[in-house]
């Protein structure tokens, strides 16, 4: 998955001029409430690494997406798979400058392709929360559709939203 890139974005490994982008984004409740609630500075580094743990273990996980024309940070979008978790699943989130823009189908549908061609992954999947509609949007316009609602782990109710 690192060094895929789409007309726009590279999809790469997180380094550490990346973090105070995203301890910023997740000190902010109103971009981390459905992405696993605010973190703390700590918290947001422990995050990164687990990300690149993530990809060490299982050679995929949430990438860092880079603008080609700006080189600069626009957000995560990828795929997760611990032990706990159902199914795989893909992710994302933009930072708030990157929003609105194309960005989240651009990667989204890079990522898909990936997971299902390339990795021929059994199943694919988005966990959402019922009430975050942009997320619910976006995995429509990725091809996604509403398969069910399940209790996930430690985060509640989350509808799945399935890729074919």
């Amino acid at each position: 998955m690192i060094g895929l890139e789409t007309d726009r974005l590279i999809f790469r490994q997180w380094i550490k001029n990346d973090f105070d982008a995203v301890a910023a984004f997740y000190s902010d409740e109103k971009n981390a409430k459905y992405v696993g609630n605010v973190k703390t500075a700590e918290e947001a580094w422990r995050l990164m690494a687990t990300y690149i743990g993530h990809y060490e273990l299982n050679g995929f996980s949430y990438l860092a997406i880079e603008e080609k024309e700006s080189h600069q940070l626009i957000g995560t979008v990828g795929l997760w798979k611990s032990d706990p978790w159902p199914e795989p699943e893909l992710g994302y989130w933009l930072l708030p400058k990157a929003q609105g823009k194309g960005f989240g189908v651009e990667a989204g549908l890079a990522v898909k392709k990936y997971a299902l061609n390339t990795l021929k992954l059994p199943s694919l999947v988005s966990y959402i929360d019922p009430s975050n509609t942009a997320s619910v949007s976006l995995a429509k316009r990725l091809g996604a559709t509403y398969d069910k609602t399940i209790h996930l782990l430690d985060f509640g109710p989350h509808d799945v939203y399935r890729y074919k």
